[in-house]
């Protein structure tokens, strides 16, 4: 059976789900996340406050909040990488909602919580783990963002040198 109602919350959890996969996305704004249940975004804002008791915006920046406090207790990360690792764009935006959320700063959570885990996890593992290294953008000089031929991205291969990419070992079979 299919009701106004089902609709609407099956509607509501699509666009939870997107928050809760994407949540380190800087870019997921209330536009993208209402595009997931198919509303309008303001009516979007409204549905899901009356489905989840809080807005979209207050349900991401808490969850992005419980990530940074997990960060901060385990991970050999500055403040500010986890700043950005979480989704925040500007450190004094994501200090002062940590402050709102937990009632302490940043620094003094990982103050007195950091030292209860058994070993810090390095900054590199939990930036992979977090989505933290993006691919960089194309180069605006290069077209669609492909690498002049000779070179592998860093620096160029000298004359008559290849990238070996797998070609000579299909061509041996």
């Amino acid at each position: 059976m299919n009701t106004p109602g089902m609709a609407r919350l099956r509607a509501m959890r699509f666009a939870k789900d997107a928050m809760d996969r994407d949540w380190s996305d800087p870019g997921l704004d209330l536009d993208a996340v209402a595009a997931h249940a198919g509303y309008s975004r303001y009516h979007f804002v409204r549905a899901f406050k009356a489905t989840y008791g809080e807005s979209p915006g207050q349900y991401l920046s808490r969850r992005r909040i419980e990530r940074a406090e997990e960060l901060l207790r385990s991970a050999n990360l500055s403040v500010t990488e986890i700043c950005m690792a979480v989704g925040f764009t500007s450190l004094g935006t994501f200090s002062a909602r940590f402050k709102k959320q937990t009632g302490t700063s940043p620094s003094a959570y990982r103050r007195q919580h950091g030292r209860r885990a058994a070993a810090m996890i390095p900054g590199c593992y939990a930036m992979l783990f977090t989505g933290g290294f993006k691919e960089p953008p194309p180069a605006s000089g290069s077209p669609l963002g492909k690498r002049p031929e000779g070179t592998s991205g860093g620096a160029p291969l000298p004359d008559g040198e290849e990238r070996n990419n797998g070609e000579a070992l299909r061509q041996r079979r």
